[in-house]
């Protein structure tokens, strides 16, 4: 009988923080691997066969990167992408280039008994090739924040650190319910998140920082102002009257450029109170670990005194 690794489908938004404990128990109650070899299902559905777990695996996904060394299954990891740049120690493992088009040649080098992948933020191209090279490729597609807890046993069962992952996920869990439980009672700002300053691209229906950014007691203006992480229009964002403003730092300069942007409309209230603030991009876009810090720096951002 083959082994069946991460089958259950990824936690619907909303779940209980209860139902996460439980499905994470599950993971690890699984059976022992047979002769059969080992049946997994992937984040998106899809089912692939491997002869044993896997010792050799290739990252094309920062946050799974992240997730492994939280882990302690980086001894795993052969390679990584140019992007997977947390913790510091992921930098000193071979890079197979970007994430759209990683080095095939350097992959198939590196010899990986898996191949970690997004469809979200790799090429289908390279999905494709991997396939005809006859490398596994086990795809993750997290959108909620349940998904990084499903995603973390997932790679816990993978890797055999089912018992470090439970551990990572509780005292992830823990962490939520205190930020929820600290602004639950307290009022409801309304809150411009703005992921990138020109074109302006802010959070909408489905997005991972607007499910964050209710669980830090916000009323975010963009919340339904498309799917996902449209494009939106700056009247569209006046209009909103935000009482405080965030924008997402990516790397050299971008925090300050779109600051100055925004203090144009001093008639707005997070402007005439001075509540404009920054964050770094990598906390709150990526499905790993650190999502959890970035929940709770959006909580004091918004909500600096509290109980």
């Amino acid at each position: 009988m083959r082994r069946s690794v991460g089958g259950r489908r990824p936690l619907g938004h909303g779940r209980s923080l209860g139902t996460i404990a439980a499905a994470l128990l599950l993971t690890v109650m699984l059976p022992a691997l047979s002769a059969a070899g080992l049946s997994v299902s992937d984040q998106t559905g899809r089912t692939l066969t491997l002869p044993a777990p896997p010792r050799r695996i290739v990252s094309l996904v920062p946050s799974v990167t992240e997730i492994l060394f939280a882990i302690g299954a980086q001894d795993v990891l052969v390679g990584v992408t140019d992007f997977c740049d947390y913790p510091p120690e992921a930098r000193k493992k071979p890079s197979v280039g970007g994430m759209v088009a990683p080095s095939l040649e350097t992959i198939v080098a590196l010899k990986p008994d898996l191949v970690v992948a997004t469809s979200a933020g790799n090429g289908e191209a390279v999905l494709t090739q991997l396939d005809r090279l006859r490398i596994a490729v086990y795809a993750v597609n997290p959108t909620h924040l349940n998904d990084v807890f499903d995603l973390i046993a997932r790679l816990g069962a993978l890797t055999g650190r089912e018992t470090e992952a439970t551990r990572l996920s509780t005292g992830l869990s823990v962490r939520v319910t205190a930020v929820a439980k600290r602004v639950a009672a307290l009022p409801r700002p309304r809150v411009l998140y703005v992921l990138w300053p020109d074109p302006l691209i802010v959070p909408a229906r489905g997005a991972l920082v607007s499910e964050l950014l209710v669980l830090a007691g916000a009323a975010s203006v963009t919340a339904e102002g498309g799917d996902g992480y449209p494009r939106y229009s700056l009247e569209a964002a006046v209009v909103g009257s935000p009482e405080v403003i965030i924008l997402a730092s990516h790397g050299h300069g971008q925090g300050p450029m779109a600051r100055e942007k925004w203090e144009r409309f001093s008639a707005l209230p997070a402007v005439a109170s001075g509540r404009i603030y920054s964050v770094s991009g990598d906390l709150l876009h990526r499905y790993g670990p650190r999502v959890v810090d970035g929940l709770e720096q959006l909580a004091r951002l918004i909500h600096p005194v509290g109980p």
